[in-house]
């Protein structure tokens, strides 16, 4: 995209430069020129001051009440010991997958009772 708009602008400025140089005393031209000079310019200055793309990051925090029994996450496939890297949130649902043996599936709690 950058490539494009730099040859815009330059083909812009060339027929300004063309309108200028022939204008021969013809107010009209040297205007046109002048515009089309300027249109160039402002390629230019908005592809330099294209504003960067941000990164968010979201922090999900969650606050446990009672008496919690953290317990190991193990894989369903090879039974290894899964770390922080393994699991990932998305959509509001838990995703696990292994690094020992590649496995990847969806981790739903089983209920308590």
């Amino acid at each position: 995209m950058k490539i494009v708009s730099y040859l815009v602008a330059a083909a812009l400025a060339f027929f300004g430069f063309i309108f200028i140089a022939g204008s021969q005393g013809q107010f009209i031209r040297i205007v046109v020129g002048v515009i089309l000079l300027g249109a160039a310019a402002v390629f230019v200055y908005m592809v330099r001051v294209k504003p960067q793309p941000t990164q968010t990051t979201i922090v999900q925090k969650i606050d446990l009440s009672g008496d919690v029994d953290l317990q190991q996450i193990r894989c369903q496939n090879c039974d290894a010991a899964l770390s922080d890297k393994s699991i990932r949130v998305e959509a509001g649902a838990i995703f696990v997958e292994c690094e020992f043996c590649g496995a990847s599936y969806q981790f739903e709690e089983k209920p308590k009772w």
